[in-house]
């Protein structure tokens, strides 16, 4: 068996001995929704169900530090997945039966809902705790252009993957003390003002687990509401930890089979692999990128990113001849004339 095995198994068993003990001491399960999206034929609805403290009364010294550590990032790393439990979801005027994977997520495409375009609540009902709605957004198939944007050092600041740096942001500091990146909350506006009905989605190599504090965080600097297609943290049937680069990659195909009628305006940053999977995925699929944005970091930043003042990645010859003409600058104020005037030649 391979140590990747083992790691899986260590973590199964752990909770196995964790679950029970946090029951007795009162825990239960809470659902955590997240963003979810569909089209005229499905809904992905996507959610987490783990055990959950009970809220105290009292307010003594005991709780004055769990509060407190509730506002450090980590604490969202140390949780409790309840695997396999059953979960009813409501789409509209149909309900649709799933269980929970082995750590505690849900994932499930519905099909043959009623919903109309536009944002919408789905209900989600697992078993022993209280129902909970998650937003979903529905794309009209008339829609014709969408956004996928990374986030990390493309919409914000977080010093990630710079392992030190990465892990004291991640689990010490609070998650209002990311930095936003000027201008791409209003990049991002004005190419939904441009091209209205446009989707927006944000595709990250981060962690579920900091979901929530992220939404709080875009809707705080005006980001565009959009869902945001994570990952998990961890050890896997396949591997210690999932790889960032593969998620984008399913990430991006998946997104191009669910909507065939979009072309995509792929945003990312050029500290780390953003340029080679956009660009991989436009030669993948001709004619399906209508641009390429890529946030050029600063060399202070690209010396936190990957370790050396240079891009992770020069622009090669196959990216110039490619078919996905690209734009870059310093941030979303350098960027959105670029995109504005890419795109108005194209529809002029």
């Amino acid at each position: 068996m391979s140590a990747t095995h083992v790691a899986a198994r260590f973590e199964d068993d752990f909770h196995r001995r964790l679950i029970p003990f946090l029951r007795r001491r009162g825990w239960r399960p809470r659902t955590i929704s997240y963003i979810g999206y569909g089209n005229r034929q499905m809904v992905r609805v996507l959610a987490r169900v783990v055990l959950s403290r009970p809220r105290m009364t009292g307010r003594g010294a005991v709780q004055l530090v769990e509060d407190l550590l509730d506002r450090r990032g980590w604490r969202s790393y140390l949780s409790a997945p309840v695997s396999y439990i059953p979960v009813t979801v409501r789409v509209g005027g149909t309900e649709h039966r799933t269980v929970t994977d082995r750590s505690g997520y849900l994932d499930i495409v519905a099909a043959g809902h009623d919903l109309p375009p536009g944002w919408h609540d789905v209900h989600i009902q697992a078993k022993a705790a209280a129902p909970m709605t998650a937003r979903v957004h529905i794309v009209d198939e008339s829609v014709g252009l969408g956004i996928v944007s990374d986030l990390d050092d493309t919409a914000l600041v977080t010093l990630v993957p710079r392992p030190f740096i990465a892990l004291w942001n991640t689990f010490v500091r609070h998650g209002s003390a990311r930095h936003v990146v000027p201008g791409m909350a209003q990049m991002y506006t004005r190419l939904q003002a441009e091209h209205p009905q446009t989707p927006l989605f944000y595709l990250s190599t981060g962690a579920w687990n900091i979901m929530p504090t992220l939404v709080q965080f875009l809707r705080s600097h005006a980001f565009p509401a959009g869902p945001m297609l994570m990952t998990d943290w961890g050890p896997t049937n396949t591997g210690w930890f999932r790889s960032g680069q593969e998620h984008k990659r399913v990430a991006l195909r998946r997104l191009a089979a669910e909507f065939p009628q979009i072309r995509w305006i792929l945003v990312g940053d050029d500290g780390q692999h953003d340029p080679s999977i956009y660009r991989e995925f436009a030669w993948d699929y001709p004619g399906r990128v209508a641009a390429i944005a890529i946030r050029q970091l600063t060399p202070g930043e690209q010396v936190l990113a990957h370790g050396t003042p240079v891009p992770a990645e020069e622009p090669g010859e196959r990216a110039r001849s490619g078919p996905a003409p690209e734009v870059s600058g310093g941030d979303g104020f350098a960027l959105a004339p670029q995109l504005s005037e890419l795109l108005g030649r194209e529809s002029g």
